[in-house]
């Protein structure tokens, strides 16, 4: 059973900002696709995925989300529906009155675009003068207001140095997470230089031990599967970096998360544009189960370097880039410096011989459906690190307070 842990709905093309990476090549507020899935087809849309699961988390994004007057009303239904409703916004539009409309609304969460603390630089990855200051004074309303914020980061070669200090500003504003984006170039984002394979790999080693002194706030690295490999070459003895990453540190589309366009087409993730079904013509949940990409996904046969790596059910790598770059979907992760080296395949943690105390199982009702898959996971892993038998609120406890699947809001 593949569940769905994530689904991103981009509500619409319209945007205030013209972003040089834009996957969605997003247009002006008055050039928004006339064909939009209106306010019933999208709760329709989260009635069905409700039905039967309440574990998805649901990010409604865009273009840019807070341009649709309806968003509030969508993220209520959501709510009462069960399901975990989160917003991807580039921050300009959260003013004081709407980031307390949306907290009324029930919303769990907002994630913010900043890809610097020069304004010039963000202004210009932006291509709207003015776009920074806007964004710093959303974020400083979502904090006066208790509204969780996750501070979203896109590293090029042109902005990796400001990793430290972004970092520090994620923690010192109150972000929950800090997550860092490695760019794919489809879209608008197929013109732009990107980040170099070596940068890539020196970022990722980076992220991981930036994780290891920030145990305040979540630090994930996003479309770079290759953060697991670099994971187990650290420390092979770690279960916790025996995770496959389908389990959620590492590419999970078409496995546990995919996206609705503006128009009602599904697809394994916003840098794989090829339409599956189209949600106005089959059942969501027909499409989920019985696309073949998604298939091809759950069960990869990977080609070249990628097919002989012995990370290959660890990492797997990005499925996006070699279809960005013109091959075929299973082809080789063009942004990866590794060469295998004829091991046998290093095979993902199983289910392991992990008992759960009355207590831990009680604390992890309290955690959100949709992350208790993955915490459970990890909690395993560590017990068994410890060489341990049995996961007790005590664990739960340290793994929390490392923000290891922290059970917070977003």
């Amino acid at each position: 059973m593949n569940n769905l842990l994530l689904l991103a709905i981009n509500l619409t093309r319209r945007c205030n900002l013209a972003c040089q990476h834009c996957y969605l090549d997003a247009k002006t507020l008055q050039q928004g696709s006339p064909n939009e899935l209106s306010t019933e087809e999208v709760c329709g849309l989260l009635d069905d995925i409700a039905q039967r699961s309440t574990e998805t988390m649901v990010v409604l994004t865009g273009g840019e989300p807070l341009v649709r007057r309806d968003l509030e009303i969508l993220i209520a239904h959501g709510a009462k529906l069960g399901l975990s409703m989160v917003i991807g916004t580039n921050g300009v539009l959260l003013t004081e009155q709407r980031v307390k409309s949306l907290k009324k609304s029930a919303v769990l969460g907002v994630g913010i675009s900043l890809d610097s603390l020069n304004p010039t630089f963000h202004d210009t990855f932006r291509a709207v003068p003015g776009a920074w200051a806007k964004t710093m004074a959303g974020i400083e309303n979502c904090r006066r207001h208790a509204l969780s914020f996750q501070i979203h980061f896109s590293v090029t070669d042109n902005n990796a140095d400001e990793l430290p200090a972004m970092i520090d500003f994620a923690r010192g504003c109150g972000a929950r997470v800090f997550n860092v984006f490695f760019l794919v170039c489809t879209g608008r984002g197929q013109f732009m230089s990107d980040i170099s394979a070596a940068r890539y790999e020196e970022v990722l080693k980076y992220l991981i031990e930036a994780q290891k002194n920030n145990q305040d706030i979540i630090i994930r690295s996003r479309c770079a599967p290759h953060f697991k490999r670099i994971a187990y070459q650290q420390h092979p003895n770690s279960p916790l970096n025996r995770i496959s990453g389908n389990e959620g540190d590492g590419c999970i589309a078409g496995t546990h998360y995919c996206r609705i366009t503006p128009e009602g087409g599904v697809t394994a993730c916003p840098y794989i544009p090829d339409e599956l079904g189209n949600i106005r013509e089959n059942s969501f949940w027909d499409i989920w189960e019985d696309a073949p990409v998604f298939k091809a996904l759950r069960a990869p046969t990977l080609k070249g370097k990628c097919g002989v790596c012995e990370y290959q059910k660890l990492c797997g790598g990005c499925r996006a880039r070699p279809l960005a770059a013109g091959a075929d979907l299973m082809d080789a992760d063009l942004l990866c410096t590794y060469q295998p080296q004829g091991e046998p395949v290093i095979q993902p943690l199983q289910n392991l011989s992990i008992q759960w105390s009355l207590e831990a199982e009680q604390r992890m009702e309290r955690i959100p459906a949709f992350l208790r898959q993955m915490v459970k996971k990890r909690a395993e892993a560590y017990v068994a690190e410890l060489g341990q038998d049995i996961v007790t609120p005590e664990h739960l406890a340290v793994l929390s307070a490392r923000r290891f699947g922290a059970p917070k809001r977003l």
